[in-house]
């Protein structure tokens, strides 16, 4: 074929390109989207699970403290009538029985004081943890909320875009021979986007890897579309066009969306 022609179809191809470029880009934020809800969900569900460890454990702790104060105000109470009846006692035998039962009671007491003052520092840390988590907590079910709220939008938004864009490509499809079109579209379904790719000083810009220099000759002819050996892709030499291809004027559009 004529360099004209040759040059031709590559821009045909690039504007055919760009808009495939356009639906690539909406199909990844259209599985984006939903992702990046759903690891948000999991990060608040794992949140949620450890605020709801904290909660189960304060209220634990709390019913520890209500069953200690209750014990330690029945030890007092039974200590105070202890008192009361070693006053009436009247021989040494029943005096000591009745000491040695005191300082038993006690020394419970103060153990039980001890336990209580051990689960008021617990309380303090288990308090501080859930203070500590609340201020991260309540932000991702605040930013969880408005990306769900806002997630069907995005996705009903970018379903249109892609409407459109399905118009547009087959505007410019049609401005592409059909043998062409055809190789480009067997291509498309086999390889990564994209589909073709310019070669800058003598590298494929598709996979980074060197040209072969027959092929690369082959290609500064500009006489027929040639792939790339490694990656497959089909390629053209950026310094046939004066201007960047991307500067080339868009394929005509549709009248009507």
């Amino acid at each position: 074929m004529s360099t004209a022609t040759y040059l031709e179809q590559i821009r045909q191809l690039v504007e055919l390109q760009k808009v495939d470029d356009e639906i690539f880009a909406v199909r990844q934020e259209m599985e984006r989207a939903p992702r990046e809800v759903a690891d948000l969900r999991q990060k608040f569900e794992a949140s949620e699970a450890q605020r709801n460890k904290i909660l189960d454990k304060l209220t634990h702790l709390q019913e520890q403290q209500k069953r200690i104060a209750l014990e330690i105000d029945d030890d007092s109470a039974r200590i105070k009538k202890s008192k009361n009846k070693l006053m009436q006692v009247e021989d040494a035998r029943s005096y000591h029985a009745m000491m040695r039962e005191m300082d038993s009671m006690e020394k419970i007491n103060r153990s039980r004081e001890e336990e209580k003052v051990a689960l008021l520092e617990e309380l303090q840390l288990q308090n501080d943890a859930l203070a500590e988590l609340d201020r991260t907590h309540f932000t991702l079910q605040a930013e969880l909320e408005v990306k769900e709220e806002g997630l069907q939008e995005k996705l009903a938004i970018c379903n249109d875009k892609l409407f459109k864009l399905d118009k547009l490509r087959e505007e410019a499809s049609r401005l592409v021979p059909q043998p062409i079109f055809m190789r480009y579209e067997f291509i498309r379904k086999r390889l990564e986007h994209p589909v073709i790719v310019p070669v800058r000083e003598g590298i494929c810009s598709g996979c980074h890897i060197a040209v072969p220099p027959q092929a690369f000759i082959e290609l500064q002819r500009g006489q027929q579309i040639l792939s790339c050996p490694n990656c497959q892709r089909l390629i053209y030499w950026c310094e046939h066009f004066s201007q960047p291809l991307e500067a080339a004027p868009a394929a005509p559009r549709p009248l009507h969306d």
